[in-house]
């Protein structure tokens, strides 16, 4: 009788173990955060009032600068962006796509963001440009979307 008990036990715990490994992942700004290559990022995002919307259902393709690609902003332009939330939300909007494009689906062309902006999209092989940017890193998974890493930081055309 000890032997069974053990064994389920041993049973439940892999079963146990099994479903926490299936969890789904954290929302696009969670996971962002989570990674130190993105404290810029994810420190703007709050910044920008865009927090809440990005851990909403999505589904989002978020286009994330790293902190490297942040430092190649000039200080100014950083500055003033911090004292215009809306011009942030919207610089950032510029990075955000309303859905769920792993890197094999995206197609040279334009996508719509969710600011209303057309993002230029090129493909080279496996190579995928954004606008003026590489990515340099594709399809990191989140809960309600994926992440694509990005080489700098995408300013949206002037209106």
């Amino acid at each position: 009788m000890n032997r069974r008990l053990l064994l389920a036990t041993i049973a439940a715990g892999i079963g146990l173990a099994g479903c926490a490994t299936m969890m789904p992942p954290k929302s696009v700004v969670d996971t962002a955060a989570a990674n130190p290559n993105f404290s810029t990022l994810a420190r703007l995002i709050n910044e920008a009032g865009l927090a809440d919307t990005l851990r909403g259902p999505g589904p989002f393709t978020v286009f994330a600068p790293t902190d490297e690609a942040f430092k190649q902003v000039p200080a100014a332009t950083l500055d003033a962006l911090a004292k215009d939330k809306k011009q942030l939300a919207a610089v950032l909007s510029y990075h955000v796509v309303g859905a769920h494009l792993m890197a094999a689906d995206i197609k040279p062309g334009s996508l719509k963001t969710v600011g209303g902006a057309d993002l230029p999209i090129s493909r080279t092989g496996d190579f995928v440009g954004v606008d003026q940017a590489l990515v340099t890193k594709a399809d990191i998974k989140a809960a309600n979307g994926v992440i694509h890493v990005i080489d700098q930081v995408l300013i949206p055309p002037r209106r």
